[in-house]
């Protein structure tokens, strides 16, 4: 995969995150993602790729642009043939609300290399290059937490574990008080937290919990161009959704996905901060219509991460 691409797709995640940062406390989740889904989508028109929507905002009956299955890109005959995973706005309630840490992000890999699969939930647990390979699903909380720990060479009282704050987590946050783990609740945004456990300085070690399985896959991407790990397993909310799963080439519904099955070969990994956050910076609209934006862009080949801090003059951009 051409790594002039990078540039390209940062270009696609800060226009989204312009658009939508605009919107951010204002109450109108619909709003802001219809903003961050326009821009995205009008943005990849001018990027020279045969592209294909594998992990999108929904199905082609529930989303009206950046469906899976949907083309885009500027094909030509050398295009480049590629699978692209992305959400315009993760953490739509939270730029709604003025929270912490959303971000529009898009992952990219060759054709055929991310797993394809409904917009469901899955189950998840994600952490860091230091424990790469201790983690598993099928495992209790207590393992995860006690073999973590000990690859980080940490007491259980010191790894801190992320989870979304959902009622369905009420009996994994009590298993992992009861061990006397630290844990850092979220409201949104389990992309962000999934990378924040391969993240320098972030604090987060562990992520648990179960989330959207777009945003799984593309946590995927992401820890394999930080050297992490990630395992995840569906959980289809009715038979539609399995019936879907099947006509997608799904043949074990029930599967552990490794990171080398939800996402494999050569990744690349894109994000701007939305609102402000741990992982990265959010929009921040100045004087004389500027603003400023802080991109990341990851590839899995290289293992470089170059983080972009970018200034845009809006008066010389077209529909900013």
């Amino acid at each position: 995969m051409e790594r002039n691409l990078a540039l390209e797709f940062v270009r696609i995640t800060e226009a989204a995150a312009l658009h939508s940062a605009r919107w951010m406390g204002r109450g109108l989740e619909k709003e802001a993602d219809q903003a961050a889904v326009d821009a995205m989508r009008k943005a990849f028109d001018s990027v020279r790729i045969d592209g294909t929507v594998v992990i999108g905002e929904g199905e082609r009956d529930e989303a009206p642009m950046l469906f899976i299955g949907e083309k885009v890109g500027r094909k030509t005959d050398d295009a480049p043939a590629i699978d692209i995973a992305l959400d315009p706005l993760e953490g739509t309630t939270i730029c709604a609300r003025g929270g912490v840490g959303a971000i529009s992000v898009i992952a990219v890999a060759e054709r055929g290399n991310f797993l394809h699969a409904p917009d469901t939930y899955m189950q998840k647990i994600a952490c860091g290059p230091a424990a790469k390979g201790v983690i598993d699903l099928d495992k209790s909380t207590k393992e995860n937490v006690g073999r973590v720990a000990e690859a980080l060479r940490k007491s259980i009282q010191d790894v801190t574990v992320v989870i979304l704050d959902r009622p369905r987590h009420q009996e994994l946050i009590a298993e992992v008080r009861a061990l006397g783990a630290r844990i850092q609740l979220i409201g949104d945004g389990d992309v962000s937290a999934a990378v924040a456990t391969a993240w320098m300085d972030s604090g987060i070690d562990l992520l648990m919990g179960t989330g959207g399985a777009p945003e799984g896959v593309i946590s995927a991407a992401a820890m394999q161009c930080l050297g992490g790990d990630f395992q995840g397993r569906l959980k289809f909310r009715n038979q539609g959704e399995r019936d879907r799963a099947s006509k997608m080439g799904l043949q074990d519904l029930d599967q552990k996905f490794t990171i080398d099955a939800l996402a494999r070969g050569k990744v690349m990994f894109c994000a701007t901060g939305v609102t402000d956050g741990p992982f990265l910076e959010g929009v921040k609209f100045l004087a004389d219509r500027q603003a400023t934006t802080h991109s990341v862009v990851m590839r899995s080949e290289t293992g470089t991460i170059r983080k972009i801090s970018t200034q845009h003059n809006l008066a010389r951009k077209p529909n900013a």
